[in-house]
C-alpha cells in the first residue's frame, strides 16, 4: 500500500484508509465485535494505517471497537476521531463544540481508543453557536498539552476553513467526495489546496451504490440511513444506474470492479486526497484496497469526465434537514 501525506504537518497515512462507522452505526444494527476486530486487523495486514471513527458512532461503541482492535498496533497506525455533537441519553442531540465539551470528548476518546494521544481530531460538524476561532484555539491547546497531534474539520465551508487555519493549522478536511458527489470541487478543494490542507474523502463509493451491488430492488435494514436519503429512493437508484454502467465499462477494460474504478478515480484527483471506504466484509476490504494499484491514465480520466458530465445524478445526497447540519 502506497502512502500519502495529509497537510503540511508531516502526517503520513496509507493511500486508502478504513472508515469504521458502519461497523457500529448508520447501516442497521451494530455488527459482531469479534468479526469487526478481525476485519480491522486484516486491514492492518493489508497495509492500511489510517482508521476513522468518532465519538458519536454508536455513540461511543465504535471508538471502543477501534481501540480494542488497534491496541496491538499502537504507534504504527493513525487513528482519527471527532468531536462536536451533544450526546444525551445515548443519542445525538444537536451540535456542541463549546471548549469544555471538546476537552471532555478528548479525554473520553483517549480512554476508549486506548491511546495516549489522538492522531487527528476533527470537528465533526460546524457549530453555529461557537466561533470557529474558539474551536481551533481549544484544539491548539490540546496539541500543546500533548493530547492531540493534528487538527481537522469535517464538512466545513471555505471561509470556516480559512478562519480555523489562521488560529491552528488544519491538517485535513474530511468531506464526502466521489464520482457522484463533486460539489467540493468548486470552492472547497481549491481552498485547501491553496492552504496546504489534505482531503479525506468519506463515502467514495456513494454509501455502497458505486460498488454495483445495490439496485432499485435492494432492501435496507431497519436503522440504515439509506432508507431516508433522497438519492436512495427506488426511482433514484434506477436512474443513477447510468453512472454505474459507465464505471462498469472501465472496470471491464481494466479487469477490475466498479468499486475499484470509483476509488481509483478519487485517488487520481489529487495526490493529497485519501479515500476512506467503509465495509464490514473481508472480501470487500480486499477489493477496495486493490484500487490503490490501479492508476487511471490521463486518457481514461478524460473519458470518464466527458461521459459522467452527460449523466445527471438523481436525488440529493442528504435530506434537507441533514444538509443544514453540514456547515457548508
Amino acid at each position: 500500500m502506497q502512502k500519502r501525506k495529509l497537510g503540511n504537518g508531516g502526517l503520513e497515512v496509507s493511500a486508502i484508509g478504513l472508515g469504521c462507522m458502519g461497523m457500529s452505526f448508520g447501516y442497521g444494527p451494530p455488527k459482531d465485535n469479534p468479526e469487526m476486530i478481525t476485519l480491522i486487523r486484516a486491514a492492518v495486514e493489508q497495509g492500511v494505517t489510517f482508521f476513522d471513527t468518532a465519538e458519536v458512532y454508536g455513540p461511543f461503541i465504535n471508538e471502543e471497537l477501534v481501540g480494542e482492535a488497534l491496541e496491538p498496533f499502537k504507534g504504527d497506525v493513525v487513528i482519527a476521531t471527532k468531536f462536536g455533537f451533544h450526546i444525551q441519553d445515548g443519542k445525538m442531540n444537536g451540535v456542541n463544540s463549546r471548549p469544555e465539551n471538546i476537552r471532555r470528548v478528548a479525554e473520553a476518546s483517549l480512554k476508549r481508543l486506548r491511546i495516549d494521544v489522538i492522531d487527528l481530531f476533527y470537528q465533526h460538524r460546524v457549530d453555529p453557536n461557537v466561533p470557529i476561532e474558539d474551536v481551533a484555539g481549544t484544539v491548539k491547546e490540546l496539541i500543546q498539552e500533548g493530547k492531540v497531534k493534528h487538527f481537522g474539520l469535517s464538512e466545513a465551508g471555505a471561509q470556516t476553513i480559512r478562519r480555523a487555519h489562521a488560529i491552528q493549522p488544519v491538517t485535513a478536511l474530511q468531506s464526502e467526495y466521489s464520482l457522484w458527489t463533486r460539489q467540493h470541487e468548486v470552492e472547497i478543494i481549491p481552498t485547501i489546496e491553496e492552504l496546504g490542507i489534505g482531503f479525506v474523502a468519506f463515502s467514495p463509493l456513494g454509501k455502497g451504490f458505486l460498488a454495483g451491488k445495490i439496485d432499485e430492488t435492494t432492501q435496507f435494514a431497519e436503522g440504515d440511513i439509506r432508507n431516508i436519503l433522497p438519492r436512495y429512493t427506488e426511482e433514484a437508484r434506477s436512474a443513477n444506474k447510468a453512472l454505474l454502467d459507465l464505471l462498469q465499462q472501465f472496470a471491464d477494460e481494466r479487469k477490475a470492479t466498479t468499486a475499484q474504478i470509483a476509488i481509483a478515480w478519487v485517488l487520481a484527483q489529487k495526490p493529497w486526497i485519501v479515500p476512506i471506504p467503509g465495509t464490514t466484509k473481508l472480501h470487500r476490504l480486499t477489493e477496495n484496497n486493490g484500487a490503490a494499484a490501479i492508476q487511471l491514465t490521463a486518457d481514461e480520466l478524460r473519458k470518464i469526465e466527458e461521459a459522467s458530465a452527460q449523466i445527471e445524478v438523481v436525488g440529493n445526497r442528504y435530506t434537507e434537514q441533514m444538509e443544514k447540519s453540514t456547515g457548508l
